[in-house]
């Protein structure tokens, strides 16, 4: 439909399409919706932390913090130590302050067996303001228990999809899996359930107890356990948004590992180690 209009002060008409203003509309609507829809995915993409685990196969040590440190990509980071496995032992309290000495960051200790009248924040509250959370070993399935009751497992959820970088060795690496073998019970060497962020199953202290190996491929032989990694004591490996990234150790002895089945065999395949921690 064409629409005649006349200017003031002048005769001569104007003509208005309004099939092509129908259009124009049409377009400008889908740009504005475009623009906004780009700037909405490059604000989600901003907000989209990536989450990172450092698992490494042994104890905690200065390379290892090190490590962790530069995983941080801060200059100063804030990174806190969960001795929770070891019921929060005041010599293994002390051994990661040696550890962390000389490094350029502030260590924290979370401990939980803690009485109200002394702490002031929450689990939550402090251990989301760190840029960095390490587990230590002992016993895995104790320390579990622990976490389910004072609602860490949920805190450490939140953390590692915040971006905080979580890290650990023995029962600190093992806890981040869907499970693996620990030395926990009496006797024999049994399966615990970890909290499953990485969906495989994972051995520490690959080749150090002469136990574990053997276990470990008999376990996911028969179907007890999930294929996964396994990690030496002085070596680690790096997930990222629950993908494998990279193989790191101390030495050039020490490797990681994945173990799967094939043709009803075990198989244990050799990730090369990327780089040699100073």
């Amino acid at each position: 439909m064409l629409l005649l209009l006349l200017r003031p002060g002048n005769t001569k008409p104007v003509i208005i399409n309004h099939k092509i203003l129908k259009v124009r509309k049409i377009y400008l609507a889908v740009f504005l919706f475009a623009f906004c829809f780009s700037g909405m995915a490059q604000q989600a993409s901003k907000s989209e932390a990536t989450r990172t685990i450092f698992a490494y196969g042994g104890n905690f040590n200065k390379q290892f913090m090190r490590y962790v440190r530069a995983l941080t990509k801060k200059e100063n980071p804030k990174i806190c130590f969960l001795p929770t496995a070891t019921g929060d032992n005041a010599n293994v309290i002390l051994a990661w302050y040696n550890a962390c000495e000389e490094l350029n960051m502030r260590p924290y200790v979370q401990r939980v067996y803690v009485a109200s009248y002394t702490e002031k924040k929450t689990f939550e509250e402090n251990l989301l303001s760190m840029d960095a959370i390490v587990v230590g070993g002992g016993n895995t399935l104790n320390m579990m228990a622990i976490w389910k009751a004072q609602g860490i497992d949920t805190v450490l959820r939140k953390a590692y999809n915040k971006g905080i970088i979580l890290a650990g060795g023995s029962a600190g690496s093992l806890c981040w899996f869907q499970g693996g073998t620990t030395d926990s019970r009496p006797r024999d060497l049994s399966i615990v359930q970890g909290l499953g962020f990485i969906q495989t199953s994972h051995c520490p202290h690959y080749h150090s107890e002469p136990l574990r190996k053997p276990l470990y491929f008999e376990n996911i032989l028969k179907g007890r356990l999930n294929p996964g990694y396994a990690i030496d004591d002085l070596a680690g490996i790096v997930f990222e948004n629950e993908k494998y990234v990279r193989s790191v150790a101390v030495d050039e002895k020490s490797n990681t590992y994945y173990v799967s089945v094939i043709d009803g065999k075990v198989d244990e395949k050799l990730l090369p180690v990327g780089e040699i921690l100073k």
